[in-house]
């Protein structure tokens, strides 16, 4: 049993979490106030996958989602409080960062009006500085029929 490989991107009103695991099976999410757990069978082997990740800040687990697809699995957090930024994933600086991937080169455009209300939206310093937070997730919200609607 290992983590899964996964990435998280930052916005305004939510964090998602995309689980990259090909031809999952037995997909099961947890969603606590500060905490996610997932796990599942991935691959043609079946080989277990469990992560277990202590949030870096409260989330609604009653307006969080998660959905499958057949090479990853998308949760979308709902934050404790809109517009916090989360300057990591988890509470702990060091760990799960090794498995908590994420690609800053990754040039996507943004999702439209998600960050209408950040202040520091055209503040690219910053966005550097705050590592895959600065990444979008355009093409997953095309892709997931807007499963998680941004406002």
């Amino acid at each position: 049993m290992q983590p899964a490989s996964a990435k998280w991107y930052d916005r305004r009103d939510y964090v998602f979490i995309e689980f990259c695991v090909e031809d999952s099976k037995d997909v099961n999410v947890n969603f606590e106030k500060s905490k996610l757990t997932f796990s599942c069978l991935g691959g043609s082997d079946n080989f277990k996958h469990l992560n277990e990740i202590d949030l870096f800040h409260c989330i609604d687990p009653n307006d969080s989602k998660h959905k499958r697809t057949d090479r990853s699995i998308l949760c979308c957090l709902r934050k404790g409080e809109s517009g916090q930024s989360w300057p990591r994933l988890t509470k702990e600086r060091a760990k799960m960062m090794n498995n908590m991937g994420g690609d800053e080169d990754v040039d996507l455009p943004e999702v439209d009006g998600a960050d209408d209300d950040s202040q520091d939206s055209d503040d690219e310093s910053k966005n550097a500085r705050s590592g895959v937070r600065n990444i979008v997730v355009t093409w997953i919200l095309r892709k997931k029929n807007n499963f998680c609607k941004i406002s």
